[in-house]
């Protein structure tokens, strides 16, 4: 790869340095243990990074040399890396290809205080004490489900779990022989963390989905609290059913005409929220102690936010999720899981969700950083019956919503189901005009809307029916605030 190809491309894993510090080190090397404990990455000497310029190297051979001593005595275990010379327009520079390492975690040595760096965004960051976790798990060939607890298999029961597989597969467990063959216990019959999560106890505290229904478009607006709350523990199927049953429960069915026919519009696509539930769970971080995975409904919106990020540390959202390929940080549970039919073992489980809105204008996003993934699904509904401007929208820039929007939530919320597109868009035309300021008489909604008598007198009757106008006087009204 050219040098220009380098510095054009805007990529979390190629790190540029203006040159070799000898007596300050950690300034470099800190990158080469974050691209072993992450997915890899580059290294470039003489080339400044602020303006990505090319400065070159005036001393290469000294510089080679001292980078290979310093990293080969200060980051243990060793990495596996690559030192390039590169030679353009007569300047010479240096290129590091650090690869992603099997022995995890991979330390800087700083007179014998080790730390373990990772990459996030486009910095290279001491580990926090979860993300250092499962990369010792990693360098260990397991991960967190795999290890055994403290608990007999006396201690537990697997109801839930035996009732789920014989509606599922039609077999049922045998709980001397499928346990241990399903890595729920040991051979010594301790059960796993993974034998935690499917007992019907629910022994892991961390192992808890929290749900609300709030109203409006952020928690806690001004219109209030919230419609409904609950808080769900025991086996993470139950996990799955009651939170897909709260999500039922919160959601409504909305309609259009097409043609002669009335066809059902459910706010979100419940496969794909199965989906993004299943892997909440499976793909969770559990050494997060303290955490539990959210489900938050808002007038607009359901997002499904659930602790730790990408197994490789990257961020979803700086990916074409198209090619991300499928990483499983709990191995037992997703094996389980996919026995039971509630995923697929190919991996398209994000491709999948953005699909179920093809007969949409707006998708579902990812979000993630180093403790959290965050999945946000629009209610179809509510942007086909108010299409609120996506850039006040609170789910693209955390702002407070204007009179407008809270006005197209009322008006969504407070008129009846059987109400026509049309007459949606005059309301909505009728506020824009006058908002909560300004009186308005029947006569201005007719040459405003260009209707007839009637139709005026029937759009205020019905804005006074649902409480969205007051009378001022004998002939005016106004938007309640």
């Amino acid at each position: 790869m050219k040098l220009k190809d380098y510095i054009k491309v805007e990529s979390s894993n190629i790190d540029f340095k203006e040159k070799v510090e000898y007596s300050k080190p950690k300034s470099w090397l800190k990158s080469i243990s974050a691209f072993a404990n992450s997915n890899g990455g580059v290294l470039l000497f003489g080339v400044r990074d602020v303006d990505k310029k090319p400065i070159g190297l005036s001393n290469i051979e000294k510089d080679s040399e001292k980078i290979t001593e310093l990293i080969n005595n200060k980051i243990t275990p060793l990495p596996r890396y690559e030192l390039n010379i590169i030679q353009e327009n007569n300047k010479k520079f240096i290129e590091i290809k650090v690869g992603d390492g099997p022995r995890t975690p991979y330390y800087y040595d700083a007179d014998g205080r080790k730390e373990a760096y990772i990459r996030s965004g486009n910095q290279s960051i001491p580990a926090p004490k979860h993300v250092l976790d499962n990369l010792i798990l990693k360098g260990q060939n397991t991960t967190f489900d795999e290890l055994p607890s403290k608990f007999n298999i006396s201690d537990l029961s697997f109801t839930l779990l035996n009732a789920t597989l014989k509606r599922e597969t039609g077999k049922e467990l045998n709980i001397n022989k499928d346990l241990i063959s399903l890595e729920l216990i040991t051979n010594t019959e301790k059960v796993t963390n993974a034998g935690l999560l499917l007992s019907d106890q629910g022994m892991l505290i961390q192992s808890r989905i929290f749900c609300t229904r709030w109203i409006g478009l952020v928690k806690g607006s001004t219109l209030g609290d919230a419609l409904d709350d609950k808080e769900y523990t025991g086996s993470i199927i139950s996990l799955l059913e009651n939170a897909e049953v709260f999500i039922k429960n919160n959601s409504k069915i909305g309609w259009q005409i097409n043609g002669m026919k009335r066809i059902e519009i459910a706010d979100y696509p419940l496969k794909a929220i199965r989906e993004a539930i299943v892997n909440a769970i499976i793909h969770r971080d559990y050494q997060i102690v303290g955490s539990e995975i959210h489900i938050d409904i808002f007038d607009n919106r359901l997002e499904i936010t659930s602790p730790g990020g990408m197994i490789d540390g990257s961020f979803v959202q700086d990916l074409d999720i198209k090619k991300i390929s499928s990483m499983r940080r709990n191995r037992i549970i997703s094996d389980i899981f996919s026995r039971l039919h509630f995923m697929e073992r190919r991996g398209s489980g994000l491709t999948r969700i953005i699909e179920s809105y093809n007969d949409c204008d707006i998708k579902p996003t990812f979000t993630s950083n180093i403790s959290s993934f965050k999945v946000i699904f629009p209610n179809k509904n509510y942007y086909k019956k108010s299409p609120v401007a996506e850039e006040k929208s609170p789910v693209a820039s955390g702002n407070f919503v204007s009179d407008e929007d809270y006005f197209m939530i009322k008006l969504y919320k407070n008129l009846p189901n059987n109400i026509t597109r049309q007459t949606y868009n005059q309301m909505e035309k009728l506020f824009k005009k006058y908002t909560y300021k300004y009186d308005f008489r029947r006569e201005e909604v007719e040459e405003l809307l260009n209707i007839r008598k009637s139709r005026a007198s029937e759009i205020i009757s019905l804005l006074l029916e649902c409480a969205l106008i007051e009378p001022t006087d004998p002939a005016k009204y106004k938007f309640k605030k």
